[in-house]
C-alpha cells in the first residue's frame, strides 16, 4: 500500500471516529432532564414550566422524579399539573427572606415536587408541568436540581450546575435563563418591523399614485395631440379648397 493510500485511510478512520464521538456526546445531552421553554423574563407571571424526562436505562424504568425549587430566589405560585399515573406531593419551606409582592409578603414557597407511581420505560420519556405565579426578578437564571430514580434502584442526580466559561458537566441540573423584564429587545424589532411594513405600504400608495397621474397625463396629453392633429388636417383642407 502506498504512504499517499495509507494516509488517506488514516485521516479517514480519524474523521469517522470524531463523527461516532460527536454524535455519541449529543446522545448523551439529549437524554438530560431539560426545563422548557429554555428562558422566560425576569418577573414573569402566570407561566408553565415542563421538565423533560428521558429513560436512559435499557433495562430498568423510571420509578421517581423528584424536582427542587430554589428558595434563595423562590418561584412563587407553585401548582402542580395532574399527570396520568403519576401522583405529585408538593413540599413547602419557609423563606430565609420573606418575598414582598402587590397581594402582600410571601413567607413560605414550594421547595420540592415528587412524583412517583407511574413509569418511564426505555427509550421513553415523560414531561412534567409546574405552573407557577411569578418568577424572581433578582437573578439571571434558575437551577432546578432534579433526582431521578429508576426501578432496579439507581438514582441519577441532575444536580451540577455549569461555571460561566466552562464546559457542561456530566449530570447537568436543568437550568432557566432569566432575560431583561419586558424582552425590549423584541418589542423594539416588533416596532421596527411595523415602521418598515408601514414605510413600504406608503411607498407603495405613492407609487400606485404616480403611476395614476402619470397615466392620466399621457391620456390629456393623447387627447390634446388628435385635437392637433384634427385641427391641422381641417386647416389644411380649407387652405386647399
Amino acid at each position: 500500500m502506498s504512504a499517499s493510500r495509507l494516509t488517506l485511510r488514516r485521516v479517514g478512520t480519524v474523521t469517522a471516529l470524531t463523527a461516532a464521538s460527536v454524535l455519541v456526546a449529543a446522545g448523551v445531552a439529549a437524554a438530560h432532564v431539560t426545563v422548557h421553554p429554555e428562558s422566560y423574563a425576569k418577573g414573569a407571571t402566570d407561566g408553565v414550566l415542563t421538565f423533560r424526562v428521558p429513560n436512559e436505562e435499557d433495562t430498568a424504568s423510571t420509578t421517581k422524579v423528584q424536582v427542587y425549587l430554589p428558595t434563595d430566589h423562590p418561584v412563587l405560585g407553585v401548582l402542580v399539573t395532574p399527570q396520568d399515573g403519576w401522583t405529585a406531593k408538593v413540599t413547602t419551606t419557609k423563606l430565609k427572606t420573606p418575598v414582598k409582592t402587590d397581594d402582600g409578603t410571601i413567607t413560605e414557597a414550594v421547595s420540592e415536587v415528587t412524583w412517583t407511581g407511574g413509569k418511564i420505560g426505555a427509550g421513553q420519556y415523560e414531561d412534567f408541568d409546574i405552573a407557577f405565579g411569578q418568577l424572581p426578578e433578582d437573578t439571571d437564571q434558575l437551577a432546578f436540581k432534579t433526582l431521578q430514580t429508576y426501578s432496579d434502584g439507581k438514582v441519577v442526580r441532575w444536580i451540577e450546575e455549569a461555571q460561566s466559561g466552562d464546559e457542561e458537566p456530566e449530570n447537568p441540573a436543568p437550568t432557566l435563563k432569566l432575560t431583561a423584564a419586558g424582552d425590549e429587545a423584541g418589542t423594539s424589532t416588533a416596532s421596527a418591523t411595523k415602521s418598515s411594513a408601514k414605510a413600504a405600504t406608503a411607498s407603495a400608495d405613492t407609487s400606485d399614485s404616480t403611476a395614476r397621474g402619470l397615466g392620466i397625463a399621457g391620456l390629456i396629453v393623447g387627447v390634446l395631440g388628435l385635437a392637433a392633429a384634427a385641427f391641422t388636417f381641417v386647416r389644411t383642407r380649407g387652405a386647399r379648397s
